[in-house]
């Protein structure tokens, strides 16, 4: 089954992320970049759809880091603060950037093209 891991520190947005995407996916959770990155290490998602903005470790440094490793790592951004920090994330590895506030269509249209 294709693993998706959702990177948000707020459970509310990776619940509606999850409910967007149906029954169809293993999905693994983590609430800030330090989380995503050892959890990165240990599952070997298939994509990862991540915010910017969390404690800890933020979503770029996040990504820096995954992307350091693993460089074929597959990463959707979304997040309320993309728009200024398109240059940043896309040198930092993201494949897609999405704005909040969530859209089902783009985040499934997102999904679909990276897998």
């Amino acid at each position: 089954m294709t693993k998706i891991m959702i990177v948000d520190d707020e459970s509310a947005i990776r619940d509606l992320i999850k409910l967007f995407l149906g029954i169809r996916y293993q999905f693994i959770d983590a609430r800030d970049g330090m989380e995503a990155v050892e959890l990165y290490e240990k599952e070997r998602p298939d994509l990862v759809i991540m915010d910017i903005r969390m404690p800890r470790m933020n979503g770029i440094e996040a990504i820096k880091k995954i992307k350091l490793k693993y460089p074929d790592a597959k990463i959707i951004v979304l997040s309320a603060y993309a728009a200024g920090k398109m240059e940043e994330l896309k040198e930092a590895g993201a494949n897609i950037i999405l704005e909040k506030p969530l859209r089902r269509g783009k985040v499934l249209d997102a999904v679909n093209k990276l897998l």
